[in-house]
């Protein structure tokens, strides 16, 4: 692995970084439509998004090992209350997490799931104080993922 990180050299590797968050920038903003339109994420779409996160980390190598399997670990635990919950919070968003997970590592996952959830909810309390929406409606959450993941991106968080 060392030496494909090598064959790149340091300006290399971070034009490649650049290139991989651009791609994923616009794969996430094409995963937000379809959740918006269908309220639906195909498993292959994520997978798909999977392999270019894990295809990034290996050319790049732009985070420690550790904080990409915490990362995938706290992805982990979304999906596990995906399962408990009969799906009140999605797979597609819990399989989404465990990707940004593994691409941002444990640290930056939290920070993007604090600001998707606090704009979630800012989005949540405006459409009921609107009478848009009552406490039992639902709604796309990866929109607010997405949101979160590109304001650390274009932030220089990540």
């Amino acid at each position: 692995m060392c030496k494909i990180m090598n064959v790149f050299g340091q300006n290399g590797r971070e034009n490649l970084w650049m290139f991989f968050q651009a791609v994923i920038a616009v794969y996430l903003l094409i995963l937000s439509v379809i959740d918006i339109r269908w309220k639906k994420v195909s498993v292959r779409s994520l997978l798909i998004l999977l392999a270019i996160a894990v295809l990034c980390q290996v050319l790049c190598s732009k985070g420690e090992l550790r904080m990409m399997v915490a990362g995938g670990l706290c992805g982990g635990v979304f999906l596990f209350f995906s399962w408990f919950t009969q799906e009140s919070f999605g797979y597609g968003d819990s399989i989404l997490i465990l990707i940004l997970g593994i691409l941002s590592g444990g640290w930056n996952l939290l920070w993007i799931l604090f600001a998707a959830f606090l704009i979630a909810s800012v989005y949540g309390g405006i459409m009921i104080a609107r009478k848009r929406y009552t406490r039992k409606n639902s709604f796309p959450f990866i929109p607010f993922l997405t949101v979160a993941y590109l304001g650390g991106m274009i932030g220089g968080v990540y």
